[in-house]
């Protein structure tokens, strides 16, 4: 019988924000996946391990996934990613892919995820708490009231209108693309916090888009609510 492909979310930062389905999880389990070339040096295995030690004892694959917009070199390395699993599966263990956040929301497990279940294999995706509700809870801020829309946009990739909709954003990924994300914020008149590494060492909560500085991360998360009448 083969083995099942878990998508385990370890949620945005602190290990504290892991399920007890994730940690559960990795403790049943031998074989654990890792995004990126050296697992340990991975942001999802440094937040599980401090949840559950004894990941440092499991079988570690490593998964080199680069953050590129080439499609055809993502298309190469998640088909790669999901032949390495594979094997494994074929042997009857199962996989624990450890992501950081939620699997469900932008998540590169879930490229795996598909051609693997394509494949005719069992998958699972376990839920984690999403980087836009911790971050939200970090600034003490609320991301939707009573009958208020809610936006997620990934600001990496597009970030084409002047959030005319309304209602509240989320911006995710919007790293590389600051200046201008900051340049449509100060235009849309909202009101902005942005939540940079939320639940690291190296968190940092900015309020207001001037405060915010060009080079934020990768891991950096705007809320953007309507102005208060």
């Amino acid at each position: 019988m083969a083995g099942i492909l878990y998508g385990v979310g370890v949620g945005p930062g602190d290990p504290e924000y892991m399920t007890l389905k994730a940690v559960r999880l990795i403790r049943e389990n031998e074989v654990i996946a890792v995004p990126g070339p050296v697992a340990e040096e991975t942001v999802a295995y440094r937040i599980a391990v401090q949840a559950v030690p004894e990941l440092a004892q499991k079988t570690l694959v490593p998964l080199e996934m680069p953050m590129t917009h080439d499609r055809e070199e993502m298309e190469r390395r998640h088909e790669h990613a999901a032949d390495v699993l594979e094997d494994i599966l074929r042997q009857g263990q199962n996989v624990i892919f450890l992501t950081l956040g939620d699997p469900t929301v932008y998540s590169t497990c879930l490229y795996v995820q598909k051609r693997l279940q394509a494949r005719g294999y069992e998958t699972e995706l376990v839920s984690g708490v999403p980087s836009f509700c911790a971050a939200a809870a970090r600034a003490n801020v609320s991301l939707a009231e009573w009958n208020e829309q809610l936006h997620i946009l990934p600001a990496a990739h597009r970030l084409k209108d002047d959030l005319e909709l309304p209602g509240n954003y989320v911006l995710m990924k919007s790293g590389k693309n600051m200046k201008q994300v900051k340049e449509t914020l100060r235009a849309s008149g909202r009101r902005v916090v942005m939540v940079e590494n939320c639940g690291m060492e190296s968190e940092h909560v900015y309020r207001g888009a001037d405060e915010i500085p060009d080079s934020a991360g990768y891991y950096s998360l705007i809320i953007a609510k309507e102005a208060e009448a």
